[in-house]
């Protein structure tokens, strides 16, 4: 089998991707899935073409699993879920599995996404509570400030804001209530301590794989919970006894999932590819920092490593930044829709020469337009 650090031939077609989602791929990766796509491992047919109940798949899937669990050193007594329905299917899945109707849960809002997992809660318990929200969306809070109430089920928090750029720096102790956390944008980004968790998950398209495919990892005492109309396809129960395939789960997604998995081992696995995830982190908010037309809003100690968000000080040069970054090879840095500027998301997959590629671009349009 071919290894996925083996060199692969040359191409000047590959940009430099700084997308939030769906992200870029580790080229090692796309080509080892090219070579695999007409005829897997010789059988004669596509992943996409499997039976998701056949040898060959489950094959596919328990490798996968096992390379998780090996990454991100989780305990025997978790469950791991491969399911459909992106984070935002567990905005849902959160409260209909964890807290009976009536329930309260507390929420604590650091960004827009964990303002719409609270909305999605408020759906399904009788308190949703706001134990701490930030405005503007720009640090953390400290666990002191927070209004954490006694009868909460969990408490959900949001580990790395995607469009805002704000990272927890330290994880809250909640005690014996389950801490619950959306991982999407920071998960093999760098180490988590899984056991501080009742559940952990993360949408895929950033640095699992692509769309389409969500991982759950929640504790195996906090199954049996849910709420008896609770959808089967969000009853984290039934899906940990179907092994995920209570109906035909995003099988394709699944089997990349797992050819990134094994590159992220041969890059020597979490710690190693966070040493450098922090270098291309801080070589981008230096540039940031230094400069007189850049500027990047969140506290330095929640700064994200993998959302770089950043204002130009001349708002009417943002058509002509990105306009000359797209000529450079430099693509998807226009910020999200609702906050506009731009936003650079350095995944996983982001080669620091890609970091180093928009730095020495930023340098040069500041001198041209600053």
């Amino acid at each position: 089998m071919t290894e996925l650090t083996e060199p692969i031939r040359p191409t000047n077609s590959r940009i430099f991707n700084f997308s939030a989602g769906p992200a870029m791929l580790p080229e090692a990766v796309i080509e080892r899935a090219r070579q695999d796509l007409p005829d897997w491992h010789g059988r004669g047919m596509s992943v996409m073409e499997m039976s998701h109940r056949g040898a060959d798949f489950a094959s596919i899937a328990e490798s996968a699993e096992a390379s998780l669990r090996e990454l991100m050193a989780i305990p025997g007594h978790y469950r791991v879920l491969f399911l459909q329905g992106g984070a935002t299917g567990q905005f849902a899945a959160v409260p209909m599995n964890l807290a009976e109707r009536p329930g309260a849960a507390d929420y604590v809002i650091t960004g827009m996404w964990g303002e719409r997992a609270h909305a999605e809660g408020s759906k399904y318990l009788e308190r949703a509570h706001v134990a701490a929200r930030t405005d503007p969306h720009t640090h953390v809070p400290p666990q002191a400030d927070w209004d954490l109430t006694r009868d909460a089920r969990y408490v959900h928090v949001t580990l790395n804001e995607t469009i805002n750029g704000v990272a927890f720096d330290k994880l809250p102790d909640t005690g014996d209530v389950p801490l619950v956390a959306d991982a999407s944008s920071i998960i093999l980004g760098e180490p988590i301590d899984v056991s501080r968790f009742g559940v952990l998950y993360a949408g895929a398209q950033k640095n699992i794989g692509p769309a389409g495919l969500t991982v759950v990892i929640v504790r195996e005492d906090l199954l049996g919970r849910a709420r008896p109309a609770t959808p089967q396809v969000w009853d984290w129960t039934r899906m940990a006894k179907a092994g995920s395939m209570l109906n035909t789960p995003p099988t394709y997604a699944w089997y990349v999932a797992g050819l990134v998995f094994s590159w992220l081992k041969e890059q020597g696995g979490v710690p190693a590819i966070a040493e450098v995830n922090r270098r291309k982190a801080a070589r981008l908010y230096a540039a940031i920092d230094e400069s007189g037309l850049y500027a990047n809003p969140v506290a330095p100690a929640n700064r994200s490593l993998m959302n770089v968000p950043f204002t130009l000080a001349r708002p009417e040069l943002e058509v002509t930044f990105l306009a000359e970054a797209r000529a450079a090879g430099l693509m998807n840095l226009e910020g999200h829709r609702s906050v506009g500027a731009m936003r650079a998301s350095i995944y996983n997959a982001m080669p620091e020469a890609g970091v180093d590629a928009l730095v020495a671009f930023m340098k040069e349009f500041e001198a041209a337009h600053g």
